[in-house]
């Protein structure tokens, strides 16, 4: 038996084509982009009170938050009371978004209802209240 050694001309060159695996990933990538929902927080911490009975909501939604001392906080901050209606309009003009108001339970009753009032002037179809379980 003889054997041969190949010479590198002899050699066919050998490649790996990554192409389609840099494709896959990509095509992956823009799909768990796509299907991720984002969610925004009111930035504030709330002590929510209990509830009897809860339903589980969307998670695209409008969180706005009133703290204990009766301020009013969107994305982190204090919109107050007449910034409500602006933001409501702005983020229900492409689709219908659910509003859910997270009012402290050391939040006056006043100023949640004035911040339901202008959350349904502004053209909300469904407004929620945020509790805990």
């Amino acid at each position: 038996m003889m054997r041969r050694n190949l010479t590198s001309n002899d050699r066919d060159d050998v490649e790996i084509n990554l192409s389609p695996m840099i494709d896959m990933v990509f095509i992956l990538l823009i799909f768990f982009i796509v299907t991720t929902v984002f969610v925004e927080e009111t930035g504030v911490e709330v002590r929510k009170p209990e509830a009897a009975a809860a339903i589980q909501l969307e998670k695209n939604s409008i969180l706005i938050a009133v703290t204990s001392d009766n301020r009013v906080i969107y994305g982190g901050r204090d919109i107050g009371v007449g910034g409500v209606s602006a933001i409501v309009k702005r983020l229900t003009l492409r689709e219908d978004i659910p509003v859910i108001i997270q009012a402290d339970e050391g939040a006056s009753h006043g100023v949640f209802s004035r911040v339901y009032g202008e959350a349904k002037l502004a053209g909300a179809k469904s407004i929620n209240f945020s509790t805990e379980r």
